[in-house]
Parts: C-alpha cells; sequence; structure tokens
C-alpha cells in the first residue's frame, strides 16, 4: 500500500524539487552529476516521494544510464519497489515503463544519424549507436546491419540471442537474409558481456565462414564489431579480415 504523503511532506519534496529545477536552469543541465539528472526525470513519475534514493540506487545497481536502459522491465521495477518502499504493483511498473521509455528514445536517437546517412562516411555514428545498443546487454546477442548499394543502412536485426559468453551463429542464415532484403553488404555486430571487446578465437572463425559465405554470393562483409564496455573492437581495424 502506497504511504499517503502529508501537506509537510508534499511541501519538503517541492522545495527540494525546485531548487534543483533552478539549479539545472541557472548553470545548465549537463553541469548536474548523473543522479541529479536522474532525479530531474523521476520527478514526473513520482510525484510526492524523494526521488534521490531511488536515483542513486538505480545507478548503483545498473552501473549507469547505459546499464538502466538494458536493464529488464523487471530489474527495474524491483529496484523501484525497495528505493520508495513500494509493494510492486501498478505504481512501480509505471514509473520502470517511464524510464524504459526514456532510455528507449535515446536509443533510438542514436540510430538516426547511422540511418539517416550511408553508414560508412557515418563511422561514428555507428560506433555511438552499437555501444547504445549493445555495451550493456547481460546475454551476448548477435545483430547484422544490413547495407544497400550506397551502404545505406536497410536493416538493423538481431540475428540470435545467446548467453553469457555465446551466441550461436548461422552464416548461411545470415546470407540468406541478405538476399531476401536485397542488400549488397552488411556489417555484423555482437557484444562481449564481459566487457572485454578483444575477438575470441570463435569469433575469428565465424567471421571467416561469413565472410567465406557472402563472398559466394558477391556479398561484402565491411567489418565485424565487438563491443564491450571496455570499447568497441573493429575486425577491419585489428587486421583480421
Amino acid at each position: 500500500m502506497l504511504e499517503r504523503p502529508t501537506k509537510t511532506t508534499r511541501a519538503q519534496h517541492a522545495g527540494h524539487r525546485d531548487r534543483l529545477r533552478a539549479r539545472a536552469a541557472v548553470g545548465g543541465i549537463a553541469a548536474l552529476p548523473d543522479y541529479e539528472l536522474l532525479e530531474l526525470l523521476l520527478f514526473r513519475s513520482v510525484p510526492y516521494k524523494d526521488t534521490k534514493p531511488l536515483a542513486k540506487d538505480l545507478l548503483a545497481r545498473f552501473g549507469g544510464f547505459e546499464g538502466i536502459g538494458a536493464a529488464s522491465h523487471e530489474a527495474i521495477e524491483d529496484t523501484v519497489a525497495g528505493a520508495l518502499g513500494y509493494a510492486k504493483g501498478k505504481a512501480t511498473r509505471a514509473i520502470a515503463l517511464d524510464l524504459q521509455l526514456i532510455f528507449e528514445v535515446t536509443r533510438r536517437a542514436a540510430k538516426e544519424p547511422a540511418a539517416k546517412r550511408p553508414v560508412i562516411t557515418s563511422w561514428n555514428a555507428l560506433l555511438a549507436y552499437v555501444r547504445v545498443a549493445l555495451q550493456h546487454e547481460p546475454r551476448e546477442q548477435f545483430r547484422v546491419l544490413y547495407l544497400d548499394n550506397r551502404n545505406q543502412l536497410i536493416l538493423d536485426e538481431i540475428q540470435n540471442r545467446g548467453t553469457v559468453d555465446h551466441a550461436p551463429v548461422y552464416p548461411r542464415e545470415v546470407v540468406r537474409r541478405a538476399l531476401e532484403l536485397s542488400a549488397k553488404s552488411m556489417i555484423i555486430v555482437h557484444n562481449h558481456p564481459s566487457g572485454d571487446p578483444t575477438p575470441s578465437r570463435a569469433d575469428i572463425e565465424m567471421t571467416r565462414q561469413v565472410v567465406e559465405a557472402a563472398k559466394a554470393l558477391e556479398l561484402s562483409v565491411h567489418d565485424h564489431l565487438v563491443v564491450g564496455r571496455e570499447g568497441v573492437a573493429s575486425f577491419k581495424q585489428l587486421g583480421l579480415m
């Protein structure tokens, strides 16, 4: 059951919120520490509670904004319930959904520059997108960016999801899908939940198989990007393809 706020607690929270908003307006939102920025976002979802503990708990549990964005609805809701002292229910679900909506908008905003321009000439935008999409995924995920003859993005498709250290890949399926989409080339992307983006021997062998299968049908594989919390490794830059 939710705690009914008193006039005193409402006034205290309103005063804190007004002061934080004033500081943001004067010093600029970019000057706020992460927990205060998250506090501001939570004001709309949590009208009568102190949101500072929740903001700090979310950042601590998930390791930062990108971790929150990659977290499951259930994990976010558990943190919300614990920090606010709420029983899980309609209110906690709504707060968790609000957070997921915010981070989904962020992901789509990061994707737009790569999708609107030829991918090969928007390399920085592409790297920013794959990091937002995969850097904090708790399980390995294998994706393919299919491109047309102008290197424009046709589709970013999740081919498979796996365990914490493996996602099965089927080179024939990767190539078959390229033919279905009339793609001319592709970029392979997967993540290492361990955080280290260094390609493994299995990654190198899998890439070789995909490149050979694509080459037989006159399709190009521009690169294979491995995403980890420590950065993004490019097979092409490493001389692995």
